[in-house]
């Protein structure tokens, strides 16, 4: 039977301590009866000094030094950006100057940055996909950050982020880079519609989100248009994480060891299932439809959606003046639902210890509570520290499914730890969306999976 996490646990795993063990221990140790009795003596004073540091910087050594940062941002959150490198250029204590250019996206980014590497002209910090920052690493031009992270001064508190959010960048016994943004893409499911068709709950394992897709799409059958007759259940996507998650789902994945393995029978079984709702008309697409709109105008009883286009979805609600409650759920496995957890990281490259150190504040002071607030406000994305959901209380009561996802992060996965996930993600999207383009039969499966064994085994190389 699947585990079933009790609120009073959810609270626990988001609000407790809950990241990874390479951090600095801030624990006091407790008091002896010795001590106790001691007690009524005057105590000495306490020291005020600060900590010292151990990675052999002067403070004043970082006064008016100037460091570059790519990152692959615009719009919205290239402004917001560009605002948090302004006030940390004005305010912060050691003097530290930053310059922030945009490379329009994580393609430019990481093309661009790979070509400046033999350089001087290259950056100093990239906010890049943890695929791009292992490559990187592999070059060994990327800076190991556990130092930093457990620095007596300059360190962080890690246990305040979630593992699933810490250990993406934790590698080969090195911090390769530390979390900017996380997300996942989910399923959305139409509790109100569900509930008329029968259904009390969301779907709990396969076979449950199959009757409910498939009931679905029978209730379309109902009405005098005939052009929505194959309509009704899931509108299936093809994205390279919604592939991944539905192989989670079934106890699969695209690993086996540090090796890519897809041709397995749990992954056969997850394929064929997929196949076999379109086939079914249990799931279906079509082209010029928005899958949010038809979430909203009830001709989905699920889609799939990533947490940036959630408060889209509920504009499409209103749109569509539809008041039926919705959900955000997790990809329902017969024994342990499937959610993978993916975005960009903090990457610094090497260059003198003082830029470095340099970089790595101006990382840390992103990652503060307040920064990582306004992040969230205006990207919709995860809050990277579990304590900054405390000063998120007036946006979670407006985005009810936001707060939905972020009780779900607790079943995350993170991705492949493998440079060539780069390619290889990419791969299976386009394998799994060659499957529902020429509406390769259910039986066909196996060869489309021993193809796709293949293809990231040369990409691995």
């Amino acid at each position: 039977m699947k585990k079933i996490l009790s609120l009073l646990f959810i609270a626990s795993i988001l609000l407790s301590a809950c990241g990874a063990s390479d951090a600095t221990s801030t624990s006091e140790p407790s008091a002896s009866a010795e001590t106790t009795q001691a007690a009524t003596k005057t105590p000495k004073p306490e020291s005020t000094a600060s900590p010292a540091t151990n990675l052999g910087v002067m403070r004043e050594a970082l006064n008016g030094l100037e460091i570059a940062v790519w990152h692959p941002w615009y719009g919205v959150e290239s402004s917001l950006f560009d605002t948090f490198v302004n006030e940390f250029n004005e305010k912060n204590e050691w003097g530290i100057k930053v310059s922030a250019e945009s490379q329009v996206n994580f393609a430019n980014l990481y093309e661009n940055t790979t070509a400046s590497l033999p350089t001087a002209d290259k950056p100093d910090m990239v906010i890049a996909l943890p695929e791009h920052a292992l490559e990187w690493d592999a070059n060994g031009v990327t800076t190991d950050l556990m130092p930093y992270a457990q620095d007596p001064l300059y360190g962080i508190d890690s246990s305040d982020i979630p593992n699933v959010f810490w250990n993406q960048d934790y590698f080969g016994g090195k911090r390769i880079a530390i979390p900017a943004q996380r997300t996942a893409r989910f399923l959305l499911w139409n509790e109100t519609w569900a509930g008329e068709l029968g259904f009390s709950a969301s779907p709990d394992a396969p076979d449950d989100f199959k009757q409910q897709a498939c009931r679905a799409q029978k209730a379309m059958l109902k009405d005098e248009t005939p052009q929505n007759d194959f309509m009704g259940g899931w509108y299936a996507d093809t994205d390279p994480m919604t592939a991944y998650a539905w192989l989670l789902a079934f106890e699969g994945g695209v690993l086996e060891g540090s090796d890519y393995r897809f041709l397995t029978p749990n992954n056969i079984e997850a394929f064929k299932f997929l196949r076999e709702l379109s086939e079914t008309t249990c799931a279906w697409q079509a082209a010029n439809v928005d899958p949010l709109n038809a979430f909203a105008n009830r001709e989905a009883m699920f889609i799939t959606a990533s947490l940036h286009d959630l408060p889209e979805v509920a504009r499409a609600f209103a749109g569509a003046k539809n008041t039926d409650a919705w959900k955000v759920i997790s990809f329902p496995g017969a024994n342990e639902d499937a959610l993978v957890v993916y975005g960009s990281s903090y990457v610094i490259l090497k260059s003198t210890n003082e830029k470095q150190l340099a970089a790595w504040l101006f990382a840390r002071w992103l990652l503060d509570n307040k920064q990582d607030a306004r992040w969230v406000e205006a990207t919709h994305l995860f809050p990277i520290r579990s304590s900054t959901v405390d000063l998120l209380g007036d946006y979670e009561k407006t985005h009810p499914q936001w707060a939905q996802a972020i009780k779900l992060l607790p079943q995350g996965e993170i991705q492949p730890q493998l440079a060539s996930w780069r390619e290889v993600k990419v791969m299976l999207g386009d394998g799994f969306t060659h499957m529902y383009r020429v509406n390769v039969a259910s039986g066909q499966v196996p060869a489309i999976l021993a193809q796709m064994e293949s293809i990231s085994r040369s990409l691995g190389k």
